[in-house]
């Protein structure tokens, strides 16, 4: 005779499953309202009333500000960034160069990077996960191209992936945050020339 099955577990009252366009319409209202008061004066409550839903609905999701604004801001820095292939350095500069600037250029990035990034220097938190979703994911970035390269014999193999990556960022981030100048084709097209010769020179 067979043991008897173990009674089927029912999800506990309030775990319903999370629905992604509600979801969805808080990551949105995450990003409106961290370009329209800054990360300081952001609220759980403002949140939820621009997305059109319960406070709870927040809280099933993120247990705090902090967790919210973190979580929200890994998934894209982890998803919006994707290493070129188009068979050569210069191409692949030119076309990471081009995604980059698009993304700072952004409405909502022109305002929440440099918000987020005042808030790094007064909450460790902030900081330490900032480190890990944007700058760690962007070198994985910029090695997969580094990878590619070596393998084409356009650069050594111990070329220093976050050297790379300071000299691709570097010059967008200053030109369009700190300067606000325009960034145009022409200018992104000298820019790609300048590291990739930079880049093999060091070789």
């Amino acid at each position: 005779m067979p043991p008897p099955k173990p009674p089927t577990r029912r999800a506990p009252a309030g775990a319903a499953v999370l629905q992604e366009d509600v979801t969805e319409a808080i990551r949105a209202a995450v990003f409106e309202e961290l370009a329209a008061v800054g990360y300081g004066r952001m609220s759980i409550e403002a949140v939820a009333r621009r997305a059109g839903v319960g406070k709870t609905a927040v809280y099933r999701r993120w247990p705090s500000k902090l967790q919210m604004v973190m979580d929200v801001v890994s998934a894209v820095a982890l998803h919006g960034i994707t290493a070129p292939d188009t068979g050569t350095l210069r191409g692949d500069l030119r076309a990471l160069l081009g995604v980059i600037s698009f993304a700072l250029r952004h409405p909502l990035a022109s305002q929440i990077v440099p918000d987020l990034l005042a808030e790094a220097a007064r909450n460790p938190d902030i900081a330490q996960t900032l480190q890990k979703a944007l700058r760690e994911t962007q070198q994985g970035v910029s090695a997969i191209l580094i990878h590619n390269a070596v393998a084409r014999g356009e650069l050594p193999a111990d070329t220093d992936a976050e050297l790379v990556l300071d000299m691709i960022i570097g010059p967008l981030y200053w030109r369009l945050a700190v300067n606000r100048a325009p960034v145009t084709k022409r200018y992104l097209d000298r820019l790609a020339t300048a590291t990739t010769a930079a880049l093999t020179a060091a070789g």
